[in-house]
């Protein structure tokens, strides 16, 4: 990815310009002065996969974890 160094100033005025090199992969620094304070780059558009199985084991479900809770849950008695 490429960087580019653009002026706060001068990026107001070309934003449409610079957002178009964004969607192209080149990273904009913006500046003021000399001095870094912000940077453009493209939002990541796809979302990682999930891959069924892959924590195999990882977790478990009781044998009764679609049973009734007990009266006393609800009313907070022991």
């Amino acid at each position: 990815m490429s960087t580019k160094m653009v002026d706060v100033h001068e990026a107001q005025i070309n934003l449409q310009e610079l957002l178009f090199l964004v969607r192209g992969g080149t990273e904009i620094v913006l500046t003021e002065g000399s001095t870094p304070l912000a940077r453009l780059v493209p939002i990541a558009s796809s979302i990682p996969r999930r891959i069924a199985g892959l924590h195999d084991g990882g977790i478990w479900t009781s044998d009764d974890f679609d049973q009734p809770l007990p009266e006393e849950f609800w009313t907070g008695e022991e």
